[in-house]
């Protein structure tokens, strides 16, 4: 496949190599960042009204006007997605998304207002985050205002308190983050963007190696393999319950709702790769979908461009986080072992 190329301020070597989801006609992405409070919020943004999915395969999501995303709910278009920080608390950002929604008459027309369809999910941040900071309606309404065609990745918007590889708790996690790519192929664009504040550890779907994760716990400057911890008995600690990783994809092809719903579910193959454990009972992870064009493809062409474009966000995610100098990120540990090999 052929991938859609595009610089993004700040970053460099070959980071733009797989363009954004922002590349999509008719998609802009903003981030509120409360960097102090370590928390913050990501409105994906459709300036025409979209046709939207999700999968759900977490046992601890947290949602909000999901409903509205199944085949035979009244709705049949949403107006933007949010990813939000702050748990349950985070939802209240959904409020400024619509308010700003509402003031650009957009949403489903109820004769007596037009009411904005805003699919929302939240993820666990609060151990890491300043306590009592979380992403509230003026965040919201702030992520729409910052708005544009580019978006940093990393410890951004809703990545800001992302944290990944929690088997032995906070203190051993790795820093997570946001990440975005996009594919091309001919006039077809399919985009991912993902939050990883995941349980388990990333690997490289290439390599086979972790890139970011659960660190010993003896000198916390290596990766272990929670999977094969938990394999051998290694249970699962209580201080584990501060996950979900929260993902959108989105195309300018044209697709109904059974087919967006589909499409969620093939790009959450890309997490699964790349993710692992993924899908515990500790994570409440999310995909959603969005149709925006008129493009004319073969769904399975699609969701491979999705789960490809899915793989890549999240080994960005955690390689541009930044860890505030609380938790180390993958490039402090990759670093640290090159130069002692």
């Amino acid at each position: 496949m052929e991938s859609s190329s595009q610089r993004i301020p700040g970053q460099t070597d070959s980071d733009s190599s797989h363009g954004q989801i922002t590349d999509i006609p008719g998609i802009r992405v903003g981030h509120a960042t409360d960097t102090a409070g370590k928390t913050g919020c990501t409105v994906i943004y459709f300036e025409e009204d979209a046709v939207g999915g999700i999968d759900i395969r977490g046992a601890a999501a947290g949602t909000r006007q999901v409903d509205a995303l199944g085949p035979l709910h009244l709705v049949e278009k949403i107006q933007a997605i949010l990813l939000t920080g702050g748990s349950a608390f985070g939802m209240d950002a959904a409020g400024g998304v619509m308010r700003y929604l509402e003031e650009r008459d957009r949403g489903f027309d109820v004769k007596v207002a037009r009411v904005p369809t805003v699919p929302t999910a939240v993820l666990f941040d609060l151990a890491f985050a300043r306590a009592g900071r979380r992403p509230d309606g003026p965040m919201g309404y702030q992520a729409c205002v910052n708005m544009g065609k580019t978006t940093p990745e990393g410890s951004v918007g809703a990545g800001t308190g992302a944290t990944v590889g929690k088997l032995y708790g906070l203190e051993r996690a790795t820093k997570g983050g946001l990440g975005t790519a996009c594919f091309k192929t001919g006039d077809i664009f399919v985009g991912a963007l993902v939050v990883v504040n995941a349980f388990g550890d990333v690997v490289d779907d290439e390599t086979g190696q972790i890139i970011a994760g659960t660190r010993d716990l003896e000198t916390g400057r290596k990766f272990v393999d929670t999977f094969r911890l938990i394999q051998t008995g290694d249970s699962p600690r209580e201080k584990t319950l501060f996950n979900t990783t929260l993902g959108v994809v989105a195309t300018n092809v044209a697709l109904n709702r059974p087919q967006t719903n589909k499409l969620a579910r093939m790009a959450h193959n890309g997490l699964v790769k790349t993710i692992c454990p993924i899908n515990s009972s500790f994570d409440g992870d999310v995909v959603f979908s969005a149709s925006t064009g008129g493009e004319i493809a073969d769904l399975n062409v699609v969701g491979a461009m999705a789960d490809a474009a899915m793989r890549e966000s999240v080994k960005r995610a955690v390689r541009f986080a930044d860890g505030f100098g609380i938790l180390p990120t993958s490039r402090d540990i990759l670093n640290r072992s090159r130069k002692i090999a």
